[in-house]
């Protein structure tokens, strides 16, 4: 397996971790009346700052996987993967692992700075597939 492939390997079992950490404080916070329901409605409850934090980084992560798996993919079925992508790939994983933190703590500038690194590792690897 590729390195860009193992990483996004990483990044889909963070996408689940990330889904659990959401997920219980929800939970214990609307309950399983609202919870465990077809949600047609609003809940009578407002999550907290920190727990909807948690739940738009999921919504986040969703949103730069698809990019990020697009990447390695085409680098991967390309026969393109070099110790620059790896590095890029890699350094992915780390910006989403470490942006989590940072968003929950509502670290600001920093977490956007930790997006962006995430961001900028997944165009660096679809240029060096074209380049």
């Amino acid at each position: 397996m590729t390195h860009e492939l193992t990483a996004l390997t990483l990044a889909a079992l963070w996408q689940v971790v990330q889904f659990v950490l959401y997920a219980i404080p929800a939970n214990l916070e609307l309950g399983p009346g609202y919870t465990m329901s077809a949600r047609d409605r609003e809940p009578t409850k407002q999550l907290s700052p920190r727990t909807a934090r948690l739940g738009r980084a999921l919504s986040n992560h969703f949103e730069g996987l698809i990019l990020f798996t697009i990447a390695c993919l085409v680098i991967t079925l390309s026969g393109q993967s070099s110790h620059f992508t790896a590095w890029c790939a890699y350094s992915y994983v780390a910006a989403r692992i470490l942006y989590v933190p940072a968003y929950y703590a509502g670290l600001s500038p920093a977490r956007s700075f930790i997006w962006a690194v995430g961001l900028l590792a997944t165009l660096l690897m679809l240029l060096a597939a074209l380049f």
